[in-house]
């Protein structure tokens, strides 16, 4: 059985990347960057999450130090200072922490938690997910919900487009002005929102799929329109703000589109970015970008700082809980070789004994039952204790007994942290109490003592 029992992390983000080492990063989709690191065999799952303010992928492997190989080519054009790699213990609280939103760019946000279900799901549907993602991506959407309801972590409900039209209103004056929004995403449409409850004059939305713009032009209380991408130029002459959100894998506005505009606040939303680096040397323009959305979400982060607090104690609490379990699924792996070597040993001898008894005169089925019984009791009662001292191991992560009884009844087993997976079934099934069965062995021999 194959031994893949460690998860392992790498991850490129806004705390110690630029905007551009994180897009270097995210250059494939989930799905990609999930069935590329399947294509080790190595690696038994893997999971992987792109936003616009981070990069990550994480894999289970039978070792840490082949988890950390397999990652080795996740960002290889980012420079080694923005590219943190988390070990097991890392990774399962990292995640926690992402999806509670205590590693967002805006201290809370919301946008994060769905972020990481479809994710979830993109890995799933590529055959990346198995037993100990499911319950490490489960347990930290179950934080990111508990963080939410629990707390006022998000209260005020600021995101990144709010976050950006917060930086406008520095900027230059927002009442009565003319806005741009590119892009009717999910970050196009909350700066579309934010800009109109502003008090924005008229609000353009440019999009490549034209319905998509005339749908959040609709649903403002501004005057608002919808124009295709490829109206923007004369847009932008017209916009005293700018904020670009697109998917694009190009830049959608280089310095050809604003040079005529005039004095102009445009800020970047998008990953990779929308507005080539260019168009800052322009006069008049002022481009801003994820980098300088910083002095803004500092201030939300000082205003959450209780709740943050609350969020780190729910962390504590369910990283604790998910290590027992995880624990004990390790245990339960030796256990199970334990209790299926000891199933195979008392067939065999248990026909060798049931032939030899025939041989002597032909055992009725209660004599048959009553023999089969005794033996079930007798690897019940010595396998009790070895049970409860491995469990106990566990515990108290003394992998090297557990180790050795995987090596005593699995001699196939290759060494490094047990599997969290567990036979299925009745065969290597292991008893709740084993010393249950400890307790039958009497009763079996009071029975054969009476026959």
């Amino acid at each position: 059985m194959r031994n893949a029992g460690v998860i392992s992390g790498v991850r490129v983000s806004h705390d110690h990347a630029t905007v551009d080492e994180v897009a270097s990063a995210s250059d494939d989709d989930v799905r990609t960057t999930v069935e590329s690191l399947l294509t080790n065999e190595e690696v038994s799952e893997a999971f992987a999450l792109h936003t616009c303010n981070r990069a990550e992928a994480y894999v289970v492997t039978d070792a840490q130090a082949t988890g950390r190989r397999a990652l080795t080519d996740f960002a290889p054009d980012v420079r080694d200072g923005a590219v943190v790699e988390m070990d097991h213990e890392q990774s399962l609280r990292h995640l926690m922490r992402v999806a509670a939103g205590l590693e967002s760019l805006v201290l809370g946000e919301d946008q994060i938690l769905g972020q990481i279900k479809r994710s979830f799901e993109e890995a799933r549907g590529a055959g990346g997910i198995g037993p100990m993602l499911d319950d490490a991506v489960t347990k930290a959407i179950h934080v990111g919900e508990r963080a939410r309801t629990e707390t006022e972590i998000n209260e005020g409900a600021l995101s990144l487009g709010s976050a950006a039209v917060r930086l406008a209103k520095s900027e230059t004056t927002l009442d009565g002005a003319t806005a741009l929004v590119i892009g009717a995403g999910e970050m196009g449409t909350l700066a579309a929102e934010s800009l109109a409850a502003a008090g924005i004059g008229e609000l353009v939305v440019a999009n490549r799929t034209l319905p998509h713009a005339e749908h959040v032009a609709e649903e403002v209380d501004v005057p608002a329109r919808a124009l295709p991408l490829s109206a923007v130029e004369t847009a932008i002459e017209a916009a005293d703000v700018v904020i670009s959100a697109t998917g694009s894998p190009e830049y959608v506005l280089s310095s050809p589109h604003v040079e005529t505009s005039g004095e102009t606040t445009l800020i970047d939303l998008a990953q990779p970015r929308d507005v080539d680096p260019a168009v800052d040397s322009l006069p008049d323009i002022v481009v801003h970008d994820m980098d300088g959305l910083e002095a803004v979400t500092d201030e939300t982060r000082e205003l959450r700082r209780e709740a943050a607090e609350r969020v780190e104690s729910m962390i504590d609490d369910e990283f604790e809980r998910l290590l027992k379990s995880f624990k004990r699924k390790r245990a339960d792996r030796a256990i199970s070789g334990m209790y299926e070597a000891a199933e195979e040993v008392k067939q065999r001898e248990l026909e060798t004994a049931l032939a030899k008894l025939d041989a002597q005169g032909e055992l009725t089925d209660d004599q048959r039952e009553t023999v089969a019984a005794l033996a079930d009791a007798l690897v019940g009662q010595l396998l009790s204790a070895p049970t409860k001292s491995l469990r106990e191991a566990a515990v108290e992560d003394d992998w090297d007994t557990i180790q050795t009884a995987m090596t005593l009844f699995d001699p196939d087993f290759s060494g490094g942290e047990p599997s969290f997976d567990t036979p299925s079934g009745p065969r290597g099934a292991i008893p709740e109490d084993a010393s249950d069965d400890a307790d039958d062995g009497q009763h079996v021999l009071e029975s054969l003592a009476d026959d």
